[in-house]
């Protein structure tokens, strides 16, 4: 009687499970030509490019028709000379554009969240937004038209002041003078997704908190900054995903042969010995290894924030 009862009730289930599968696979369907295209246009080239690899690649002869190497382009590239001190630098500047540019935005959010005059609310949003949009280009020729050691307009002032202050050409102040640069240019950009996290917390969380007789810190702090937090975590996590990616926009067009020591990271590396050298299979192998790099980060620091969520505020 139990087997019978029980055939039964598989039996009903099983139609509905069919519609059920019949509703998804219609949005699969849907889905179908942007994943095709997706394939052929994204995975496809990934595979050809991977391949460049443990080829001996000469861009007249192409990818399949290039001779077989093994793995002589990676063992190249850990083995240059120069391997170790660009991902010194490469390490080196993206700790410090995360420790100092990561926590900016999530200040100049809780700053602006408490303007209460719209219009000058508004005013301080698209002034701090605003260098985002301008290009790296741009903005390399207004610092070196405001910070060139001899015909910057600022250079007069350092001197009357005895300020010896040239981050352009200065190896001890040129790490330095990025990270500022870069928070100028992205912390306002940065500072949106946390608004949009703020203006999503509970009204009645502080309406709650006041009446208990928490003053403005208690609710920055427990309502405000908890309600961000996994927000944060979430931010942490893809921007730790690109770890090695230090700005090679911003170098690439701030960088000269007086800071190259303290400059040269992996992607402007890459760049040179690949499309000024002509050896692409090692700026292949670049890539990869970045792209490994960011993957185990991503999931280590995945691991660390599922043990911290509970314990974190």
């Amino acid at each position: 009687m139990g087997k019978s009862k029980k055939k039964r009730y598989n039996e009903s289930l099983l139609p509905r499970n069919l519609l059920q599968w019949k509703k998804a696979g219609i949005i699969y369907l849907m889905m179908a030509p942007a994943l095709i295209l997706m394939i052929i246009y994204k995975y496809v080239p990934m595979a050809g490019g991977l391949m460049i690899m443990f080829k001996d690649y000469r861009i007249t002869r192409g990818i399949f028709a290039s001779d077989w190497c093994g793995l002589k382009n990676v063992i190249d590239l850990f083995t240059h000379p120069f391997f170790p001190f660009v991902m010194g630098n490469t390490v080196i500047i993206s700790l410090l554009k995360l420790i100092f540019g990561f926590p900016g935005p999530i200040l100049l959010a809780m700053m602006l969240n408490e303007v209460r005059h719209s219009t000058v609310k508004r005013i301080y949003q698209t002034t701090y937004y605003l260098p985002h949009f301008i290009s790296w280009i741009v903005i390399a020729n207004l610092l070196f038209a405001f910070f060139a050691p001899s015909s910057g307009a600022l250079s007069p002032i350092f001197q009357r002041l005895g300020i010896h202050y040239d981050p352009l050409m200065t190896a001890s102040q040129y790490r330095s003078f990025l990270v500022i640069t870069d928070i100028w240019k992205e912390i306002g950009w940065s500072s949106i997704i946390y608004l949009a996290a703020i203006s999503s917390i509970d009204p009645t969380l502080y309406e709650a908190a006041i009446v208990d007789g928490a003053n403005k810190y208690h609710l920055l702090r427990h309502v405000t900054f908890a309600g961000l937090i996994p927000t944060i975590m979430t931010m942490l996590l893809l921007r730790v995903g690109h770890i090695l990616n230090a700005g090679f926009d911003q170098i690439f067009v701030l960088q000269n042969s007086m800071v190259y020591m303290v400059s040269e990271i992996l992607d402007t590396f890459t760049y040179k010995v690949g499309f000024q050298q002509g050896n692409y299979a090692m700026g292949t192998v670049a890539g990869l290894f970045k792209s490994i790099i960011g993957l185990v980060m991503i999931l280590a620091v995945n691991k660390i924030a599922e043990k911290l969520d509970t314990r974190v505020i």
